[in-house]
């Protein structure tokens, strides 16, 4: 399997037309997928923009047209979401614009979800749950030649059918964090999505993944490994700098429980120097991302996205330093 590289723009910092535009950049530059947040606030207060991925989604598609276009991640867990909208959606952009759109699904958190659920935000294992049942449902409503009843724990539906349906096989991109995590993802996902240090996904997380799916009779060797990069462009390596920017409070104790962004942009003076040293490439040349691309590669990831947000100039300085690297060079295949 060949290395992919794509951009991650996020949903925060510009109004949606720039997120467009820098889908146009992206697709310029050959990576091979821009992925959107989707979120309904922002992480952190400081970013100052979300808006509804699933409407600038299209937009995007539109006006490309080789680049590959997903949200990182959607949570189908019942919530801001449920499966059937989810599996409806992403059934007409793929028929719109056949084998372009990916689908990145998560278990959620509290900032775009605790809102939605009158008894609070269910807790992990719950959210796992509905995730793979929501993850079935939404597979079987796209392939189902007639009408079906779907008697879940969680998700329950009487005569459906899906009329649109996709017009290729879309992709299942299953986010997981944790070794738990990417053993779900490995049975219901068609690929893993991860953020961890090159070591834990050595270590942890990419066996975990390859051991379920080989128990559910897939082949590990045709499932991406899929792993986030965050990037922050700076001249030094300062910690201290990303926790004033409040970038880090994704990463805090208690974030994904958190319903303020302002509370979690506060959050970020909590996390360690050693977890943003380990979670973060700090750009002070095409090298350093360079680099960082080589750490994912020999710890077994298939595919690195690479989060610049949405600021064009990123994307274009990785697209012109950073990609012919890897165009040029034989040795990613593993």
């Amino acid at each position: 399997m060949d290395l992919k590289i794509s951009v991650n723009i996020g949903e925060g910092y510009n109004d949606p037309m720039c997120f467009v535009e820098c889908a146009v950049i992206a697709e310029k530059y050959e990576f091979d997928t821009v992925w959107f947040g989707d979120h309904l606030l922002p992480w952190v207060h400081s970013q100052n923009k979300s808006a509804f991925v699933w409407c600038v989604m299209p937009s995007a598609l539109d006006r490309t047209k080789r680049i590959k276009v997903g949200p990182l991640v959607t949570s189908p867990i019942g919530g801001r979401y449920h499966p059937i909208i989810i599996g409806q959606a992403s059934a007409t952009l793929d028929n719109m614009y056949p084998g372009r759109f990916l689908l990145g699904v998560g278990s959620g958190e509290a900032i775009s979800e605790a809102m939605f659920f009158p008894n609070g935000m269910p807790k992990w294992r719950e959210r796992i749950e509905r995730l793979t049942e929501a993850v079935t449902l939404i597979r079987k409503m796209w392939k189902s030649e007639n009408y079906f009843s779907f008697d879940g724990k969680y998700f329950k539906v009487k005569n459906f059918f899906l009329y649109t349906k996709p017009k290729t096989n879309v992709p299942i991109y299953f986010a997981a964090q944790g070794k738990k995590a990417a053993y779900y993802a490995g049975i219901y996902g068609d690929h893993l999505v991860t953020v961890n240090s090159p070591e834990v996904c050595k270590d942890i997380v990419f066996p975990s993944f390859e051991e379920s799916a080989r128990n559910a009779g897939k082949d590990p060797s045709k499932m991406e490994k899929m792993v986030e990069v965050l990037l922050y462009f700076t001249d030094k390596v300062d910690p201290e700098e990303i926790k004033r920017s409040g970038e880090a409070g994704f990463f805090a104790a208690g974030s994904f429980e958190e319903t303020d962004p302002r509370r979690v942009q506060e959050m970020a003076k909590t996390v360690s120097d050693e977890t943003i040293l380990s979670n973060y490439c700090f750009v002070r040349s095409p090298d350093d991302v360079i680099e960082i691309i080589d750490k994912y590669w020999n710890a077994g990831a298939t595919h690195v996205e690479l989060v610049t947000h949405s600021f064009s100039e990123r994307i274009k300085f990785i697209g012109e330093k950073v990609l012919p690297y890897f165009h040029e060079s034989k040795k990613y295949q593993h």
